[in-house]
């Protein structure tokens, strides 16, 4: 306990806001320099364990933020209880993140779950963070705020030289840290559960099916964690009076499958669910589209999709040609589709091909002969609610009629 004392008081001044960011960052490398020695195995809790993850993530956090990233990933010398350490971070490898691809941290403790019900956290030895990459513009498949993954940094010395690494825990859950193989601290909920909900969640998701113009802008394929081409797209499409944050507890649980952690990605479709089933499905697969061309030498997707998630789904792994919809429905869709060009948007809805790109669909609780309750009163009352963007009335005013339409979709 003697041994540890020091870099408990490194640790207390290095947090002080008044102290200039250069002694902190000597403060918070020195309280870390004292405690490495002391790590053992690193799977089991010590104060010295404690103080040393804790100096690693606020450092991290400390000079990424400070005076607008002043002091961040360039070699920096600094002096504390007249030891001198001079640190660099290190470059991105396969299991390291680059040090400038994140804009910010976070604490990984200091995000709350309110959907996650379970918290998927590995013990080990470095700073646990959530690593923040937003750009402007914004990027593609970007959420609105940024993408998150989740961050281990660890601290290594020789002699007095510091080692900054921004480890990727989910690639590889350990790391050679003070020369030892040890396990790497991770906490795999904070980084999904950045992404909080609104307070008003299950309004917001029922005035998107009610009133879906005010909502079609979000329409897109977002991406969870930052792109990986070693990594397999599991893609989740929600269903009726919903929205992607329907998949949190069930990501939160796939993620505490290590080898799920290191072979899948998470990517997520939005789509104001008030919108038609066939329009929803060309926007899927216009934005797979996107991505297909974006990375061309992604791993095949699996595709996941609830209730009318899963037909939209459904609609991205069959082909449907004219003489289908003519066969099912007769000489109206003849009409139809004589009247609208082939690169109208009513012609992209109705005839596709499917995507060779998907390797596998799963379906949960999908309606694949449709539904009762739908075609019911209930549905037809809730269909009579339903408002359609102006852009989607206006196309099917001039390409379909309202008889012509119930002949297609049954409703």
């Amino acid at each position: 306990m003697t041994q540890y004392a020091p870099a408990a008081d490194s640790l207390r001044e290095a947090r002080s806001p008044q102290v200039p960011a250069e002694k902190r960052a000597a403060d918070y490398l020195h309280a870390a320099a004292i405690t490495a020695p002391l790590l053992g195995s690193g799977t089991q809790e010590t104060p010295a364990l404690n103080t040393y993850n804790t100096a690693a993530a606020e450092l991290t956090i400390l000079l990424r933020s400070s005076e607008g990233g002043r002091l961040w990933n360039q070699p920096l010398t600094v002096t504390s209880n007249n030891e001198t350490y001079h640190l660099h971070l290190q470059p991105a490898g396969p299991a390291v993140w680059a040090p400038d691809y994140f804009n910010s941290f976070q604490l990984a403790n200091s995000i709350k779950h309110p959907l996650a019900e379970k918290q998927i956290v590995q013990e080990g030895i470095g700073g646990e963070l959530v690593g923040v990459r937003t750009t402007t513009p914004r990027e593609n498949f970007a959420p609105l705020k940024g993408i998150s993954a989740p961050v281990t940094t660890t601290l290594d010395f020789k002699g007095q030289d510091a080692t900054l690494a921004l480890r990727r825990p989910a690639k590889q859950p350990t790391a050679l840290v003070e020369g030892k193989v040890r396990p790497l601290a991770a906490d795999f909920t904070a980084p999904i559960s950045y992404y909080s909900p609104p307070s008003n969640l299950m309004f917001v998701e029922l005035m998107a099916a009610l009133r879906s113009a005010h909502y079609l802008e979000k329409t897109g394929l977002y991406f969870l964690q930052p792109y990986d081409p070693d990594r397999i797209p599991l893609v989740f499409v929600h269903g009726l009076v919903s929205s992607p944050f329907t998949w949190v507890k069930t990501i939160n649980g796939l993620q505490a499958d290590p080898e799920i952690r290191k072979r899948y990605q998470f990517w997520v479709f939005a789509y104001p669910t008030g919108t038609p089933i066939l329009y929803s499905a060309f926007r899927l697969r216009e934005e797979l589209a996107k991505a297909d061309k974006l990375y061309p030498n992604h791993r095949p997707c699996v595709v996941v999709g609830h209730s009318m998630g899963g037909i939209l789904a459904h609609a991205q792994v069959v082909t449907v040609t004219p003489p289908m919809w003519e066969k099912a429905v007769g000489p109206t869709a003849r009409d139809i589709l004589a009247r609208n060009s082939n690169n109208s948007l009513v012609m992209h809805a109705l005839i596709f091909k499917r995507n060779p790109r998907i390797k596998r669909v799963v379906f949960i609780c999908t309606p694949h002969r449709g539904s009762e309750m739908a075609s019911g009163g209930i549905g037809r009352l809730a269909i009579s609610l339903i408002s359609l963007p102006l852009n989607v009335a206006t196309v099917l005013q001039g390409a379909v009629t309202q008889e012509e339409l119930i002949q297609i979709t049954g409703s």
